[in-house]
């Protein structure tokens, strides 16, 4: 299996192209959408083969249907694929079955047109219907991986409940590293923090794909924007407000609003909707304590 992991990712190396197959411009996953077109195409085929009957129509019908969930099928395994090479190895394990069983689905819908095209109308209706059994279990373990195993969901921590809290006392400014990933806690929170001169760049640590922990990654400079790479699967971040550079992560970094206090003080809130770093607070001219300090 891990020999079959390091294939798909030789095949599909990091770049727009991986990036587009992990949703990551549409800000979720892309398979679980691209899924919904060949079991729907495959669904429809089925019912119009077992509840409409024989006729022209209704059999060219089922025929396009079947060839559009086919085709539609390609594009599909293709995200899938890609989302199972950046996977943990107990979840690549479930994967694997998932994508054999709707690769034997789609094998059997083959089978069905193939049949149809031949004359031998009930063969096909009986492949389709198999097809349609094997890509409903299949389907089944896919929802088993993304819901019960985590893969495909967000794993950074919220952080919205902090927002009627207001600032919050972080850590001593003296205390980060300059241009390095620390860790510091808020809380039960643990976040990420990244000096640069006197301003401090703070996201959740927690990466939101499968949980690895930014402060263990590396800040790189991608597109001119100051980025954090995830040690695990090389999901990248931009620090001044958590969105996604690079997949295979597509949720965005919890993000925080930054500012130090004249006692040197790093205090942090969570940055709200559609602000940028630029409109952050600037340095405060008195001291501030919070109440939790």
């Amino acid at each position: 299996m891990r020999a079959l992991s390091r294939a798909v990712v030789r095949a599909l190396p990091p770049g727009s192209r991986t990036d587009l197959l992990h949703g990551v411009r549409f800000g979720q996953p892309a398979h679980p959408a691209l899924v919904r077109l060949p079991l729907g195409c495959w669904t429809s085929a089925v019912l119009l083969d077992l509840w409409v009957g024989r006729g022209r129509e209704a059999e060219r019908a089922s025929a396009t249907l079947i060839a559009a969930g086919v085709a539609t099928a390609l594009p599909a395994a293709a995200a899938g694929l890609a989302d199972w090479s950046a996977l943990h190895q107990h979840q690549q394990r479930v994967g694997l079955v998932h994508a054999i069983s709707q690769a034997g689905a789609t094998l059997l819908f083959g089978c069905s047109l193939l049949a149809r095209a031949a004359g031998q109308r009930r063969n096909g209706i009986v492949l389709a219907v198999g097809g349609l059994a094997t890509a409903a279990g299949g389907a089944y373990l896919g929802g088993y991986l993304a819901h019960r195993l985590g893969a495909g969901t967000s794993h950074a921590e919220p952080i919205g409940h902090l927002a009627v809290i207001g600032w919050q006392d972080l850590c001593p400014l003296g205390e980060l590293p300059e241009g390095r990933p620390a860790r510091r806690q808020l809380g039960y929170l643990s976040l990420l923090a990244v000096r640069t001169g006197q301003s401090v760049s703070v996201l959740s640590d927690q990466c939101s794909h499968l949980g690895g922990p930014l402060h263990q990654g590396r800040v790189v400079i991608d597109g001119e924007q100051a980025c954090v790479v995830c040690p695990w699967h090389g999901s990248t971040f931009r620090l001044s407000d958590g969105s996604v550079r690079r997949g295979p992560a597509t949720a965005r970094q919890p993000a925080f609003e930054t500012r130090v206090s004249d006692a040197g003080l790093v205090q942090v809130r969570p940055r709200r909707a559609g602000e940028t770093a630029d409109s952050a607070p600037p340095r405060l001219r008195r001291p501030f304590r919070s109440a939790a300090g």
